[in-house]
C-alpha cells in the first residue's frame, strides 16, 4: 500500500475526532474547566446546535474524551428506541470498577428472555425503575469522585425517552449529583425539545450553535493537520482548501483526505493537488451526502427547494408560496418537513435557507436528473 495512504492526517468518516478540532477552540476550552470544576459548572449541561456537515457529533466525541482524562466515566448513545438501557449498560460495563465497593450496589446477574431484568446485591428484592437504578450507579462513582458523562447525539423531540431522560436527568442536578448532559440535534429538532412542557428545564442549558468556520480557522487547523505528519503547504494551497471547505468541518476532512492521495510521497501539498482533491471532495460530498439525502425527499418536499432556487440568499414561506402556486398551511407543511430534516433552516424569524454546503449548487443538476 501506499504510504501516502496509510498516513494520511485526514479523517472524512462520519463521528470520527479530526486531528485539530477548527474553530472550536472556546467551546473545548469552557468544557475541560466545567470537568475539572469542584463546583457544579452550568456547562455541564450543554446543547450543540447545527446543519449536517458542522461537526456536531465529532464534537461530541472529543467532549467525551476530553471528560475522560479528567476522571469523568463517559457514555454516548443516540436517540432511539431503548436508549436509556443503552445508556445504563454501558454506564455498568465503563464503570464497573467503581462498582464492586462493599457499600456500593453491585451488579450481580442479567436475566435475558421476554423481559429485561437486573438483579443487585445490596438492594432489597424488588423492581427499580431506569431513575432508581441510575441513582445506585451514581451514588458508587461518587464515594470515588466519579462522575458521569452522558452524551446523545441527533436529538428527537417525539421520543418518550428522550423526554424521560431530560426529566430524570433535571432531578439528579437538583440532588446536587457528579453528572453532565450534551446533547447535539438540527436547530429544529432543538427547538422541539426546548419547547415541550416536561423539557423546558432545557431552556436554561448552555447551547452553543455551530456555524461555518472561519477561513483563517479552517487555514490554520488544516496547515496544522498537514505538518504533523511531516508535509508542508503553501499559503495559496492553503486560500485555495479553504475557498473549497466553505467553513465546513467534513469538507475540510474531504478535501485534506483527497489533497493528501495526490501528494503521493512528495514533501508538500502543492496548490495543484488541492485543486484536484477539491474536485474529488465535491463529487465526494455530491455522492455521499446530498444525493442521498435529496433521495429520501419527495416531490413535493423537491419542488419547495427548487422554488428556493430564484432568491440568492434566503427565501420567504410568502415568495414560495407564491412561485408555487400554493397555500400558506400547503408551504407551511413542506418547510417543517425540510427543517425536521435538516436540508433547510433558519434565517432570522421568517425566512429560510439552505443548511448544507453545496445544495444550492448542486440542486439544479440534481433536479435535471430527475426529469
Amino acid at each position: 500500500m501506499d504510504e501516502s495512504f496509510r498516513n494520511n492526517p485526514f479523517t472524512p468518516n462520519f463521528g470520527q475526532v479530526p486531528m485539530h478540532m477548527a474553530g472550536r477552540s472556546f467551546l473545548l476550552e469552557e468544557m475541560k474547566r466545567a470537568f475539572e470544576s469542584p463546583v457544579r459548572d452550568p456547562n455541564l449541561s450543554t446543547i450543540l446546535i447545527g446543519a449536517r456537515g458542522t461537526g456536531k457529533t465529532a464534537l461530541l466525541s472529543c467532549l467525551a474524551s476530553e471528560a475522560e482524562q479528567r476522571g469523568w466515566i463517559s457514555v454516548s448513545t443516540t436517540a432511539f428506541p431503548g436508549m436509556l438501557e443503552d445508556v445504563f449498560e454501558q454506564a455498568l460495563r465503563r464503570g464497573a470498577e467503581f462498582l464492586d465497593g462493599k457499600d456500593a450496589p453491585r451488579l450481580k446477574g442479567v436475566s435475558v428472555g421476554q423481559a429485561f431484568g437486573l438483579e443487585w446485591e445490596n438492594q432489597p428484592e424488588r423492581t427499580l425503575n431506569w431513575r432508581s437504578r441510575m441513582t445506585d450507579v451514581l451514588e458508587a462513582f461518587a464515594e470515588h469522585d466519579v462522575g458521569l458523562l452522558i452524551t446523545v447525539d441527533e436529538v428527537e423531540p417525539r421520543l418518550d425517552e428522550m423526554i424521560q431522560l431530560v426529566a430524570v436527568y433535571q432531578h439528579f442536578v437538583r440532588e446536587d449529583r457528579k453528572v453532565a448532559l450534551l446533547m447535539a440535534g438540527l436547530p429544529h429538532k432543538v427547538s422541539g425539545l426546548i419547547s415541550g412542557k416536561s423539557t423546558s428545564f432545557l431552556r436554561r442549558a448552555c447551547q452553543h450553535r455551530l456555524a461555518r468556520i472561519e477561513d483563517y480557522e479552517v487555514e490554520s487547523a488544516f496547515r496544522q493537520t498537514v505538518e504533523f505528519s511531516q508535509k508542508k503547504i503553501g499559503d495559496k494551497a492553503l486560500e485555495r482548501a479553504a475557498k473549497a471547505i466553505k467553513g465546513f468541518p467534513f469538507m475540510m476532512q474531504l478535501v485534506g483526505f483527497r489533497s493528501w492521495q495526490f501528494s503521493g510521497e512528495r514533501e508538500s501539498v502543492s496548490l495543484e493537488d488541492i485543486e484536484q482533491g477539491a474536485a474529488m471532495a465535491e463529487n465526494d460530498m455530491k455522492m455521499r451526502v446530498l444525493r442521498p439525502t435529496l433521495d429520501d425527499l419527495s416531490e413535493r418536499d423537491l419542488e419547495f427547494l427548487g422554488a428556493m432556487l430564484v432568491d440568492p440568499g434566503s427565501s420567504t414561506p410568502a415568495d414560495i408560496a407564491t412561485r408555487l402556486g400554493r397555500s400558506a398551511s400547503h408551504v407551511s407543511t413542506y418547510k417543517r418537513r425540510l427543517l425536521d430534516q435538516g436540508v433547510i433552516q433558519q434565517s432570522g424569524r421568517s425566512k429560510v435557507e439552505f443548511a448544507l454546503p453545496m445544495l444550492r449548487e448542486y440542486l439544479p443538476e440534481y433536479l435535471e436528473s430527475c426529469l
